[in-house]
């Protein structure tokens, strides 16, 4: 019995010292295993060197690109479960737990889903996960693929930077990925909403006037200048028109400030006709008779050539009267110069034979 005791006692010795050297050499870590990364790969060394190669272009290139369902498809991290030692056969040390399954993976997620921790930035590093790796710890944990790697580095063990939890499994899932997406197409629509509504804000400010008494003669001051620039370019002067024109409004200018300084300008023959081709008038509009036939044909009537015996007189300003009609106007009128008693401008007559 005895014997059977020490053997089992010693069975049960190594067991735990084979356990604790393979977790200490051999740890199964899921992103790092520093001892792995320091120990030196002696079959590279003599490792043939691949040469150049001139891509001529008659090999086909190969186009396989991964689907975008394939490149957000979640999957488990960690390797193959390992062989259970002795220690854990024998019942002296728990065995590792099993893989989860998917629908543990699910209420994991739910439950960091819940926290947050998607939301929030990465616990190690402090930043957002943007479209970098990120990894789901069986705590429901979430951190940045890269940075956790580098975690468990420098520690040389498996446990949650939170939570502390040891020998976790890990999930690699894209919800950081997906919000930032989410995220950008939301400042793009602001950004573009923004500059719809700025422009059309611009659109308003042309076209509606300001209330402001200041704001408001700006914006009429430059209607106006915009107004008087289109025409000035839409406009296609001839210097010939133009400058005639300019020469008719100065004779006429010059007329009106005579006639208001009291200077006659005497009329030529060419004028007086040029009046008298203006006139319209058949009756003498002192006494309301008939004027002379001769002046104009539409006054000639059968039987009143008696009657339009008496002279004519033609004013410049194109009025026709009676001579002793016109006489008798003068003298009642009291100014030092006569004006017409129709459009009261001051004229010059000529008798009309």
């Amino acid at each position: 019995g005895r014997s059977s005791k020490g053997e089992m006692m010693a069975v049960s010795a190594v067991a735990l010292q084979d356990h604790i050297i393979h977790s200490h050499q051999l740890q199964d870590l899921s992103l790092a295993d520093p001892f792995k990364s320091r120990t030196r790969n002696i079959k590279n060394i003599y490792k043939q060197v691949n040469k150049a190669v001139v891509d001529t272009g008659l090999r086909k290139k190969s186009t396989l690109h991964k689907n975008k369902e394939e490149a957000e498809k979640e999957y488990v991290l960690d390797p193959s479960p390992p062989q259970l030692t002795l220690a854990q056969k024998l019942g002296l040390v728990e065995p590792p737990s099993l893989p989860l399954t998917a629908e543990e993976w699910v209420k994991i997620k739910q439950r960091s889903v819940q926290h947050g921790d998607s939301v929030q930035p990465c616990a190690i590093c402090r930043e957002e996960f943007a479209l970098q790796p990120q990894v789901l710890l069986s705590c429901s944990h979430v951190f940045h693929k890269s940075c956790l790697k580098a975690f468990e580095k420098f520690t040389g063990k498996k446990s949650c930077p939170m939570c502390r939890k040891e020998q976790y499994q890990t999930r690699v899932i894209h919800d950081g990925a997906r919000l930032f997406k989410i995220k950008c197409a939301i400042r793009i629509q602001a950004s573009w909403r923004g500059y719809i509504v700025r422009k059309w804000y611009k659109n308003l400010r042309k076209t509606v006037p300001p209330k402001d008494s200041k704001l408001r003669k700006q914006f009429f001051e430059k209607k106006v200048q915009q107004i008087s620039n289109r025409l000035l370019s839409s406009y296609d002067i001839n210097l010939d028109e133009f400058f005639s024109e300019i020469d008719s409004s100065l004779a006429a200018s010059r007329d009106v400030f005579q006639q208001l300084e009291g200077k006659e300008i005497l009329l030529s023959e060419t004028d007086w006709e040029k009046i008298q081709m203006q006139v319209e008038i058949c009756d003498c509009p002192i006494c309301i008779m008939p004027l002379s036939p001769a002046v104009h044909p539409a006054c000639l009537f059968p039987g009143n050539s008696n009657d339009l015996s008496g002279q004519t007189v033609l004013l410049s300003c194109s009025h026709l009267f009676h001579h002793t009609c016109l006489q008798a106007f003068e003298e009642f009128s009291l100014g030092e110069r006569h004006i017409c008693p129709l459009c009261r401008s001051y004229y010059q007559k000529k008798i009309l034979k």
